[in-house]
């Protein structure tokens, strides 16, 4: 390994400390779990810059770390959730009724929210999306960053948050209804009438 390129472990959290904060908060909507996956990343990676082969850019590494790091406080999460206190969408909470007419289409048209890239460099979406999400029951929001944002296999999602896969498509084709209501409602999409 070239013993610079890694760069200065001194320098990482001032070049790369932003954009790992940033991507940490979409995923984990808690800014001190941001936070502590950061410094968690920073010192996974100290620990393990004489294995780094220089392959990828040094904040791509950075990222993959902080990739795991975040599956971790998930994966503990799930296993230290108390099961007498559920936080999955209750009933009275989904009616198909608002979102589907009678002969089964969307009420709404279609939104068109450009290129799915892009929107998600944008920092209003993201501010948005993180609005979206906080108001999703925390356990729904977990499970919906797991399977859609950190692209989880689906398997591994039931086996880490301890559900059948029937509960994980139910929980997913709720949060996803309730997700575009609110990204809608908010203005991060344009309806088409």
């Amino acid at each position: 390994m070239n013993p610079h390129a890694t760069g200065s472990p001194e320098e990482w959290l001032s070049e790369h400390g932003q954009a790992m904060y940033r991507y940490a908060l979409v995923r984990t909507q808690d800014e001190h779990r941001a936070e502590e996956a950061v410094q968690e990343t920073l010192l996974a990676a100290l620990q393990a810059r004489d294995r780094f082969a220089g392959g990828a850019s040094v904040r791509t590494w950075l990222i993959g770390i902080l990739k795991h790091k975040i599956m971790d406080q998930f994966r503990r999460d799930a296993r230290e959730r108390p099961l007498d206190q559920p936080d999955e969408l209750a009933q009275d909470d989904f009616d198909p009724d608002d979102f589907f007419d009678e002969s089964g289409s969307w009420k709404a048209g279609l939104a068109d929210w450009g290129d799915p890239e892009q929107a998600l460099q944008n920092r209003q979406f993201l501010e948005i999306l993180q609005l979206c999400l906080d108001g999703l029951p925390k356990r729904l929001a977990r499970l919906f960053m797991l399977r859609e944002v950190m692209e989880e296999r689906a398997e591994k999602v039931c086996q880490d948050m301890g559900i059948t896969p029937t509960n994980l498509w139910t929980m997913l084709y709720r949060a996803r209804l309730v997700l575009r209501q609110c990204l809608d409602k908010n203005g991060a999409g344009l309806a088409r009438e």
